[in-house]
């Protein structure tokens, strides 16, 4: 991807391999000195969730939770700084917020290219990203 750099970068991850792909590309993206900010959107829990009904669960303790496994997978990059967040929301709009709210330069974010009736039920996060996104957004396709 020669020619393509940004100073900073939002890449989502939502623990698929396809996910942290993209995070190996924003490294080679990242100006040196640039800074990768790594995002986990945690989906909002029913209110008749088991975790939710007994107080066992909180968001709190999932954000830390995704936090330290995120911290275990992404060793340090070289010349870049990466810092990990966990945000509880829709997807879609907590990463353009995300990025919007931090200035991003580049959102990089996986295709995980489902078939058009899996993606009409579930919808696509990088759609999503795409349209309401205020900086560019690079879609790696698997």
């Amino acid at each position: 991807m020669s020619g393509l750099t940004a100073k900073r970068i939002v890449a989502p991850v939502d623990f698929s391999d396809l996910s942290f792909d993209a995070v190996d590309k924003a490294r080679q993206i990242v100006d040196e000195g640039g800074s990768i900010d790594v995002i986990h959107v945690l989906p909002i829990l029913p209110v008749m969730e088991y975790g939710n009904l007994y107080g066992t669960v909180t968001d709190k303790s999932r954000i830390e939770h995704v936090k330290n496994n995120l911290r275990e997978r992404l060793p340090d990059a070289k010349g870049a700084t990466i810092t990990i967040h966990a945000v509880v929301g829709d997807a879609g709009r907590e990463i353009t917020q995300f990025a919007e709210s931090e200035e991003a330069d580049l959102i990089v974010i996986p295709s995980h290219g489902y078939g058009f009736v899996k993606h009409i039920l579930l919808g696509s996060v990088a759609e999503r990203v795409v349209r309401l996104a205020h900086c560019p957004v690079l879609v790696l396709r698997s």
